[in-house]
């Protein structure tokens, strides 16, 4: 298969040290790669080596001549704000009038009507802003995408729509996210970064991290029986040098220089372990005897006082060991109920139709993550938390946490205002653990998580002890943590018994946007000679078998059904009957 681009010996070195030492892969047409990683351990920088955005400190890309690559990034370029829709795809090729015939038709595969396409891009959701920034890429005809975090900040409907806009793109991708579940439906190949390495399995994300935690298995093994050696081999070297310096032995002296070459050898060629994970995401929490802890009653929803309502709530309430969902589309007044729950609880206001167990200790996390005073140095900030909890109160109690949370003591004076998002949000995390409650208000948790903060986020609340209010677009996080299912719908808070359920009706509300984005290139267009489609027929084969031979847990059904879709129109194409 035809490689598009290859590195050799890519290093990037910055003032803590090598992000990148010595990587050297190759990516191929048709690739279709996630790319995994801790938080800052340097995805996007590397999109950014491999787009030309940025520069190695050494080594060597190559690019393809046939490669022609996009590279979509996190954000809109602000300069756009103020521009339609429309303008804003159109700015990208206003030099090249013979591509402005594709716009209209663009317009329609992205999902925006026309009315949509003169509304000022400041105005866009974010799941808009992703489709605009993949317009802007297609126009201008690429067979590489490098795609930056395009699900950051996406609700499910866009979520759901992106996932099937890349299960229909022909050509080669990239993609950084922290969502598995999208990483394992789109992606047949993952590129893993840790320890300023690159790790390269031709599996989808989930099995391609479960290898890479048998590699570290059988690493630590080979490690410690080194180790092993070089300790017995020390020992004989120490004694040997006693010797020959006690009794004067030439033999011996040689002998202990010779093992202590043999020792050197043996540490510069040593098994390399992976120091892990900086942190682990933990939350303690209290059971309370009650029989709810949390009850919604004839309750109106507004983003704020006197404005329209969003939703209504009828009658539902949350008992001890309810972890719930509540799912929606964007500014469909999610986060605007649990504001207003937390506001009712904070001013201990007694409503009809919100009422809250008064000996309930309650937390609250706020996506803004603006619970946290940014002037206050760590150990302070996690001070109200701490009052709560008697264990918890003492200064040496509060730095002992920070440390175990991944927070050095030199860092401690550190404030939170110079904290990145992850950091705060580690930060914010470790506040609700230390003041254990019995009820949490979580507005999208998982925002700055990377996947495994994600992962250890549903393990945690799954074992929380305490009930748990939740609002998240993450569906591992959302089926891994919760029990019960709440969705706002027509104006309405409605239960559903399951999480597939829940999101049909998520489908069924947001109604177009969630229909398969057709081919941005069909194969009548592209595949026009027979050779080609019958490499392409093969090709779609080999998959289809590989992925039904997998175990059923790590088989990608969409993906089948659209590897099938495709064969059925090639196999008309070539006349193929079965």
């Amino acid at each position: 298969m035809t490689t598009l681009i290859s590195t050799q010996a890519l290093q990037l070195d910055t003032h803590d040290g090598f992000l990148f030492n010595e990587l050297a892969f190759t990516l191929r047409q048709g690739d279709r790669i996630g790319l995994i990683g801790h938080n800052g351990c340097g995805k996007s920088t590397l999109l950014g080596l491999l787009s030309g955005t940025r520069e190695a400190t050494s080594g060597t890309i190559h690019v393809a001549r046939a490669c022609r690559l996009q590279h979509v990034e996190q954000h809109l370029p602000a300069e756009l704000a103020s521009l339609s829709l429309y303008d804003a795809l159109l700015a990208p090729v206003l030099e090249q009038p013979e591509l402005h015939w594709r716009i209209d038709s663009l317009l329609a595969e992205l999902g925006f009507d026309l009315e949509t396409a003169q509304v000022p891009v400041h105005s866009l959701s974010g799941g808009q802003h992703t489709r605009l920034l993949l317009g802007r890429a297609l126009l201008q005809e690429p067979n590489v995408l490098l795609l930056d975090e395009p699900s950051n900040h996406l609700d499910l409907p866009s979520l759901l729509w992106l996932e099937q806009f890349l299960l229909s793109w022909r050509g080669a991708f990239v993609l950084v996210s922290h969502d598995q579940r999208l990483l394992d439906n789109v992606a047949t190949r993952s590129w893993v970064l840790r320890d300023s390495r690159l790790y390269d399995f031709d599996l989808p994300c989930g099995p391609a991290l479960a290898a890479l935690a048998e590699a570290d298995v059988a690493a630590a093994a080979r490690h410690a029986a080194e180790q092993k050696e070089i300790d017995r081999l020390a020992v004989s070297s120490t004694r040997l040098a006693l010797w020959g310096k006690i009794y004067d032995n030439v033999g011996m002296a040689r002998k202990a220089k010779s093992m202590q070459r043999r020792i050197d050898k043996l540490q510069d060629e040593q098994s390399f372990v992976s120091d892990g994970a900086p942190w682990r995401l933990s939350l303690r929490g209290k059971a309370l005897a009650a029989d709810q802890l949390l009850a919604l009653d004839g309750l109106d929803v507004r983003a704020v006082p006197q404005s329209p309502v969003l939703f209504q709530v009828g009658q539902l309430w949350l008992k001890p060991g309810d972890r719930v969902a509540l799912l929606g589309a964007n500014g469909s007044g999610k986060s605007s109920l649990l504001r207003l729950c937390w506001q009712a609880i904070q001013a201990q206001e007694e409503r009809s139709d919100l009422r809250y167990h008064h000996a309930a200790n309650i937390g609250y996390y706020d996506q803004s993550l603006k619970q946290l005073a940014d002037e206050a140095d760590l150990s302070d900030a996690l001070y109200p938390f701490a009052v709560q909890n008697e264990a918890a109160r003492s200064q040496v109690a509060r730095k002992q946490a920070l440390i175990s949370a991944g927070f050095p003591y030199a860092r401690h004076g550190q404030t939170v205002a110079t904290l990145s998002g992850g950091e705060r949000a580690r930060l914010l995390f470790l506040g609700l653990s230390l003041a254990s409650y019995h009820l949490l208000l979580l507005d999208e948790p998982s925002n700055h998580l990377d996947m495994q903060g994600k992962g250890e986020l549903g393990q945690a609340l799954r074992g929380f002890a305490g009930g748990c209010l939740l609002v998240s677009h993450d569906r591992d996080l959302i089926e891994t943590a919760c029990n019960r299912f709440w969705v706002v719908a027509d104006g309405q808070l409605e239960e559903w018994p399951d999480a597939a359920s829940a999101y049909a009706r998520l489908s069924a509300e947001d109604g177009p946007a969630l229909t398969p984005a057709p081919r941005v290139e069909h194969v009548s267009a592209v595949l026009t000679d027979i050779d080609v489609q019958l490499e392409r027929l093969c090709e779609l084969e080999q998959l289809l078998a590989e992925d039904l031979a997998r175990k059923p847990r790590h088989q990608k059904p969409a993906s089948q059904q659209a590897w099938l879709a495709e064969l059925e129109q090639l196999s008309q194409a070539l006349g193929i009957t079965s």
